[in-house]
């Protein structure tokens, strides 16, 4: 290429070079442009017709660095070719090599945050549940901070800096630094494993084994945050999360059975309270809103009590919290038709014997 500009160019005397440098550095941009409209016009367009949008993104990641590549490589030719007008010469290699190594180690950082996006919204529109999105934030830091450490290191190496025992500082540096953080690391590990596994997602009502109960409202890189019924938030250590107890009502679905415990008089005859305790649960299933429509609800007799024989009625409601209401509708029902049907519901009794 200098040959075929020293042929051409008609200028004689000391500004020949520069007007060579100039066009090098011009010829280096056409480059760099030809290969950023291929890219999105056409390479773009071709892989376009594939199934998965990660090569897509992968592209935008890579478009603009290779541009500002490709400029640096031709200021660094271009400088190279009029020695007589720039007076750092001597500089011109490991500064080279520095940019270099640092629009590559960006272009890295950028193609591997854009995998763990999409990854990580790949997983949540496939299994439908929500990503946190300041949880992948932090993640996508790391990643330019490992990256960038990486690359510096490198630099140093370029520019002939003894490294050796700078990499072995940071070896025992960054083992001290993990002692002192080892509550918050492990707190984002745990964040980590909650994210990817997904025991809880955004919106699930919960309940711990400590008795903490409510919805997730956000689970971010060092504490989930869960909105108890009584509209307060509570506020746990992913690392305590992850070893908790926990009851997911949301999970596989949000449909449950509601539970009701309920016992009658020994006098009782036990077919016509099924009868009458089913009816009136069919009639409140209907009316309420949150009950499951179709359900057909049962009974089960369960044990002889001290004062009642008890049984347990199981109904069933679209999510947990439409059974506060479901019950509260039907104990009210099922007292007022177990009085007209003169059945009893014992309260506790005693009977003393009085010696003579």
């Amino acid at each position: 290429m200098l040959e075929f500009l020293s042929q051409y160019i008609g200028f004689i005397g000391p500004y020949g070079e520069l007007v060579r440098a100039f066009l090098l550095f011009v010829a280096f941009l056409v480059i760099g442009k030809a290969i950023n409209v291929i890219l999105k016009r056409y390479v773009t367009r071709l892989v376009s017709r594939t199934e998965t949008e990660l090569d897509d993104m992968i592209i935008g990641a890579v478009t603009r660095p290779i541009l500002v590549l490709l400029a640096l490589m031709g200021l660094y030719f271009a400088a190279k070719e009029a020695p007589s007008f720039i007076p750092f010469q001597g500089y011109l290699d490991p500064l080279f090599s520095v940019l270099s190594i640092l629009v590559v180690a960006l272009a890295v950082a950028r193609v591997f945050n854009v995998v763990v996006g999409w990854y990580a919204m790949h997983r949540a529109k496939r299994k439908d549940k929500e990503v946190s999105k300041q949880f992948l934030s932090v993640s996508q830091k790391a990643i330019y901070v490992v990256v960038l450490v990486v690359a510096l290191v490198w630099m140093m190496g370029q520019m002939g800096i003894e490294i050796t025992a700078l990499v072995a500082s940071l070896g025992i540096g960054g083992l001290a630094v993990a002692l002192a953080l080892q509550p918050t690391l492990s707190n984002f590990f745990a964040g980590a494993y909650m994210i990817m596994d997904k025991p809880i997602r955004i919106g699930d009502f919960i309940e711990l084994d400590s008795g903490e109960k409510g919805y997730v409202e956000d689970i971010s890189w060092r504490s989930t945050r869960i909105k108890v019924l009584g509209n307060n938030t509570v506020i746990i250590p992913n690392s305590k999360m992850s070893e908790a107890n926990i009851t997911n009502y949301y999970y596989p679905s949000k449909e449950m059975s509601v539970v009701v415990k309920c016992g009658v008089g020994y006098g009782s005859d036990l077919e016509k309270v099924e009868k009458v305790t089913i009816e009136v649960a069919k009639q409140v299933l209907k009316k309420n809103k949150g009950a499951v429509k179709g359900f057909d609800p049962f009974i089960r007799f369960n044990e002889f009590g001290d004062n009642n024989i008890n049984f347990s009625i199981i109904l069933r409601v679209n999510q947990y919290t439409d059974k506060y209401l479901l019950t509260h509708e039907f104990i009210k029902e099922l007292k007022k038709r177990y009085d007209r049907e003169n059945i009893e519901i014992s309260w506790p009794v005693r009977k003393v014997y009085m010696a003579k």
